[in-house]
């Protein structure tokens, strides 16, 4: 039982903070790739350090994202929230001013923990403040919101590296922290009593994954036979076994191994590893390789990269209602099927280059299987629990989604090698063709139409 004050909290100030706090998460994960290749030209470091300024804040924001929901719960959301964004302001500041590759990575670990205290806080006021209908129309207006981040993201980007400097980039998403750190000094805390954190899962997962993704990043530089690639890869392996091991014993694991027992939760995160893999890996490769290879400006890039989040913008409602009637199983099916086919579009990119024709062609076709995919995939791993248990489950889906990204970014260097050059795309976007089409093959065997409500009843019964 949630304890709270007894004046709530107006319906615009807990929408306003939620929209500004998840905003600024949101903005970053799509604004810093259109910067990589001018913070490699500053900083050094060539690919590995493109890899890093991505994959260090998804390491840490893929591992503290799972905890995120106990800490809000012991501590209480607002508080975790001036938290989060004290840290994710403090950290974007000083990464407008680092001196070196190596301070910005590890400024870029930090903001990523503010990153992931953001979000599911955000959506833990919502879901405690509305109810019913009301709720539903507030997550609209919030999944409004960041879609209109995502959306701006590679423009401003591209404008601030073309018109300043790539440190503007970090320095904007400072910019709603201010606003949003004075609205919640009207929302009255809310907590859970007796809510426990499992600390040590947290620390497992994190440096199980931070090792992996040194073995993935490093490899083309140290060579495969070099004893720390080794160590790193092996170590990290055995460190989330631990981190599996922790959630079958602890007391409150961060991710709850009984929410797998309904087929299409662990089908749909199955798909969502394959799908989200397959779009980072498209986004990095894609916006690099548009500015170092092609020789487009960081705005024209950032532009470049705007038709899926149109087609997501314009119809994605449309699908998520059409799955409703139908059942999510097809579309996820054939969306991750039309994504493959985009990518594979894109091997007719060559010299001479031009967009036009060769990469606006299969960036439309992937719009439209992106727009296919989404919601009818987010509905079916919701629609398998309880509501009672959706904030978890949503947690996971999105860590699995995060982690997917984080080691498809970290595999970069190990398909492609040092360079981002021609042939380096075509190999890119071949392998995100395999995981998209591994995304289709997860939902056409995994999922099964309507909630898997006989699957979900047994779960919660042995939960």
């Amino acid at each position: 039982m949630a304890t709270r004050s007894n004046v709530p909290a107006s319906a615009a100030v807990v929408i306003g903070v939620a929209v500004l706090a998840s905003f600024v998460s949101f903005l970053d994960g799509t604004i810093v790739n259109v910067a990589l290749p001018a913070i490699a030209r500053e900083l050094g470091g060539g690919l590995a350090t493109q890899q890093w300024v991505v994959d260090a804040y998804l390491v840490t924001l893929g591992a503290f994202i799972l905890v995120a929901g106990s800490l809000s719960d012991a501590f209480g959301r607002v508080r975790i929230l001036r938290i989060g964004l004290g840290i994710f302001g403090a950290s974007s500041l000083a990464l407008a001013f680092v001196p070196s590759a190596g301070w910005l990575i590890a400024l870029r670990a930090v903001q990523g923990v503010g990153g992931a205290l953001l979000v599911p806080s955000s959506l833990a006021l919502l879901t405690a403040r509305f109810e019913g209908a009301e709720r539903s129309r507030a997550i609209g207006i919030w999944t409004g919101a960041t879609t209109v981040a995502t959306l701006i993201g590679p423009l401003a980007g591209g404008l601030l590296v073309d018109l300043l400097t790539w440190r503007w980039v970090f320095a904007v998403t400072v910019l709603p922290v201010l606003p949003t750190l004075l609205l919640l000094t009207r929302i009255p805390e809310l907590r859970t009593p007796g809510a426990r954190i499992d600390a040590l899962g947290a620390v497992l997962s994190t440096a199980g994954l931070g090792a992996v993704v040194f073995a993935l990043i490093e490899q083309p530089r140290l060579g495969a036979g070099s004893p720390w690639v080794w160590a790193g890869a092996i170590g990290g392996l055995l460190l989330l076994a631990g981190f599996i091991w922790r959630q079958r014993v602890a007391p409150s694991p961060v991710m709850p191994l009984s929410l797998f027992r309904a087929r299409n939760f662990w089908a749909g995160n199955l798909t969502t590893f394959f799908v989200y893999a397959g779009l980072s890996l498209n986004g990095l490769v894609l916006t690099v390789y548009l500015q170092q290879t092609a020789g487009l400006s960081a705005t024209v890039a950032g532009l470049a990269s705007l038709p899926p989040t149109l087609l997501m913008i314009a119809f994605s409602s449309r699908a998520g209602a059409w799955a409703g009637r139908l059942g999510p199983r097809w579309f996820m099916t054939f969306g991750p099927a039309v994504m493959a086919a985009g990518s594979l579009l894109l091997l007719t990119v060559g010299e001479p280059f031009d967009y036009l024709t060769q990469v606006l062609p299969g960036m439309v076709l992937f719009g439209i299987g992106l727009t296919l995919t989404v919601a009818p995939l987010t509905a079916a791993v919701l629609g398998s629990v309880t509501s009672e248990r959706s904030g978890i489950a949503s947690a996971v889906n999105n860590a699995v989604a995060r982690v997917a990204g984080l080691l498809a970014v970290a595999a970069i260097g190990v398909l492609v090698g040092d360079a981002l050059d021609l042939a380096g795309l075509h190999t890119a976007m071949v392998f995100v063709a395999v995981l998209m089409t591994l995304g289709a093959v997860a939902s056409a065997l995994g999922i099964r139409g309507g909630t898997d409500s006989a699957t979900r009843r047994a779960s919660d019964a042995r939960a």
